[in-house]
């Protein structure tokens, strides 16, 4: 159990390869918080994956999200050791012209604007124990 006493965040672990994460480092050892938008999804992965795991809803787009997932995992779990920046959104390639602002602005904040999140609300933590992990 290459993760035992570990304790990680999620993001984006209701569905595909989230989902195969959560799973992944549950059976490693690991114990998981697991953010994601879908309630439903969060829940169903939750449930399938143990008593190891504690859905929570969340928009990676927001600090707020991220603080409330690492808050969680600190007092579920007793600490955090990891963060899995995995949530993101796909858009099948467009001529800029056509794209519109929202559009760019959702991919943008799903995909970059969470990272800058997710590390702001785990870093000061992970300086604190002078450890931990941010995989992107």
């Amino acid at each position: 159990m290459r993760l035992a006493g570990k304790v990680a965040i999620v993001t984006g672990g209701g569905s595909g390869f989230g989902e195969g994460i959560v799973k992944k480092f549950v059976e490693e050892g690991a114990s998981v918080v697991l953010m994601d938008r879908d309630e439903a999804a969060a829940a169903r992965v939750s449930g399938e994956a143990g008593d190891k795991v504690r859905p929570i809803t969340g928009d990676v787009s927001t600090l707020e999200s991220f603080a409330a997932a690492a808050d969680l995992a600190r007092s579920a779990f007793g600490g955090l050791d990891i963060l899995v920046n995995n949530a993101g959104v796909a858009q099948p390639p467009l001529p800029l012209e056509t794209m519109d602002e929202g559009l760019f602005d959702r991919i943008a904040n799903v995909n970059m604007r969470s990272i800058y999140n997710g590390a702001r609300a785990v870093v000061p933590h992970f300086k604190s124990i002078k450890s931990g992990a941010i995989l992107n």
